[in-house]
């Protein structure tokens, strides 16, 4: 297997504990442990991160963004899932 051949991997980094990991990018590796190497070497090179997750891109499944106004319409009708939706009564500080 060349380098041509490998499969193409995505790469998410979570900068700090706490904060929830952010796609940085894709890379080509034979494996993943190789991706994972190489993700560090090239995403985390300044210490920005505390964890990497690599997935290989045929395993990422993902909406179209042409099909976005049907695919999102069902959510439209429930109002009750935004937070406008609901009052909030007077003298509640912290909600």
């Amino acid at each position: 297997m060349t380098g041509t051949d490998w499969p193409l991997w995505e790469v998410f980094v979570r900068s700090r504990r706490g904060l929830s990991h952010t796609h940085a990018g894709s890379l080509h590796a034979p494996d993943a442990e190789m991706a994972l190497r190489n993700a560090r070497d090239l995403y985390t090179r300044r210490s920005e991160g505390v964890s990497i997750w690599v997935v290989p891109s045929a395993a990422v499944t993902a909406s179209s963004p042409d099909e976005k106004d049907p695919f999102f319409e069902p959510a439209a009708d429930k109002p009750y899932r935004h937070p406008t939706f609901y009052e909030i009564p007077e003298g509640v500080q912290h909600l």
